[in-house]
């Protein structure tokens, strides 16, 4: 039994809403056992500001971390917005608050300033939490401690079951969570994702210390936390599904002319652009150059369910990339900020390809060694461009800087920067 499972054995958490188990530990070691109620039932949906302020007032009052989670309808509607944010606190219980009828979640967010947040995969979850006015100060991401503590499987269900011995009922993961009223069993599924992520949190410390890991969760969680919202993309309609068949700048300009037409469609009508038009519908409109309506209306996706009108906004879309002059028509590929793609490197620069090898192969052997993936250890682009441009001269020092400069953590700089050293000193003397 690791500690982590020892910590969940000796929970009184391990009763809630399900048989307590035989002894301690007993779901642990054998057949977990199925969460099938919250411990204080299914709580009502937070849906006006009265309630609201409820809410605020009993978690500001409450004790120790904060579960969070949200629940987005990817797939149904457009961009990925919070249609449910689930909360739970010690001396507060749980809530469930629906942030389309309560869109302003600030007055939350700051009762909450300084309490740490355990979220699992919290980058999934904080950009829509932001938009709604709620971000953490501090918090705890149960899906990162799993992947540094070395857990072949992270998600959520897996954890909750390996860790604390109870199954989680996941059925409900991928509804349409816009709908409204939302039925009771989404509800209690709703819940019961913030039911054990407190507990869950306090096991997996425990296991991070004795593994002597707790640090290094503790500065990624930071960084997680003080990370700004990412950028928008540049040139999204270059990640359309099927682009490597679409070599031609006339037919990567009807990509583009078809991708933003739907995008504004699907952004109009509140749903997912794949509801609109498909990507691959997008390519092979691309690949053929349709002349008219008659010959788009042949293509795979442009059948007998597209009505006429739907077929000459597409069909006008694939006219104005044809009309474009050369000179506006969009290039193939993109800029690429940093070093080429590694395929290219044994042509470009062998040298530069010799020193990639050799990282790559030290920092797989590290990631081994310590029990956690490679790209927990050091993001691979941050390993790319230390290789591609190395430091002069190559030491501890230099080495340490450039991976600091690439946003690697301090723990992560301690632990690469040897692996690093070795490799493009080894590289360069042909060891």
């Amino acid at each position: 039994m690791t500690d982590a499972q020892e910590t969940a054995a000796d929970s009184s958490v391990r009763t809630t809403g399900a048989t307590p188990p035989d002894d301690a530990g007993a779901s642990v070691l054998g057949a977990p056992t199925p969460l099938l109620e919250p411990r204080e039932g299914i709580p009502p949906v937070i849906a006006d500001e009265e309630a609201l302020a409820e809410v605020i007032a009993a978690f500001a009052a409450g004790s120790g971390p904060v579960a969070v989670d949200a629940e987005r309808a990817s797939g149904y509607r457009y961009g990925q917005r919070a249609y449910l944010v689930q909360l739970r606190r010690e001396g507060a219980g749980s809530a469930l608050i629906d942030p389309v009828a309560c869109p302003d979640l600030s007055g939350l967010g700051e009762a909450l300033t300084g309490v740490e947040w355990v979220l699992h995969a919290a980058t999934q979850d904080l950009p829509c939490l932001r938009e709604i006015g709620m971000a953490p100060t501090r918090l705890f991401d149960t899906e990162l401690a799993g992947r540094l503590a070395g857990f072949p499987r992270v998600g959520l269900g897996a954890m909750v079951e390996g860790v604390l011995g109870f199954v989680l009922e996941k059925g409900h993961s991928a509804v349409d969570w816009s709908t409204r009223p939302l039925p009771e069993p989404w509800l209690r599924y709703a819940a019961l994702d913030v039911e054990l992520l407190v507990d869950l949190r306090d096991a997996l410390e425990k296991e991070l210390d004795r593994q002597g890991k707790l640090d290094w969760a503790l500065q990624e969680f930071a960084a997680i936390a003080a990370a700004p919202p990412a950028e928008p993309r540049r040139d999204p309609w270059r990640r359309t599904s099927g682009m490597h068949k679409v070599r031609r700048r006339r037919q990567l300009a009807v990509v583009r002319e078809l991708w933003q037409t739907r995008d504004r469609i699907a952004q109009r009508r509140d749903v997912s652009p794949g509801k609109v038009l498909s990507d691959a519908a997008i390519v092979e409109a691309a690949l053929s150059l349709p002349a008219n309506v008659h010959a788009l209306a042949a293509l795979n996706g442009f059948g007998h369910r597209v009505g006429r009108r739907q077929l000459e906004q597409w069909q006008a879309a694939v006219d104005r990339a044809r009309a474009l002059p050369e000179a506006q028509l969009p290039q193939p590929g993109q800029p690429v900020a940093g070093p080429p793609p590694p395929r290219a490197w044994a042509d470009k620069d062998p040298a530069a390809a010799a020193r990639l090898a050799a990282a790559r192969a030290g920092v797989s052997a590290l990631a081994e060694r310590l029990g956690m993936p490679q790209e927990n250890l050091v993001s691979p682009d941050t390993v790319r461009r230390v290789c591609w441009e190395p430091p002069a001269p190559v030491d501890a020092g230099t080495v340490a800087d450039a991976l600091a400069g690439h946003g690697a953590r301090p723990w992560q700089v301690e632990q690469v920067t040897p692996v690093l050293v070795a490799a493009l000193s080894g590289a360069a003397t042909g060891a």
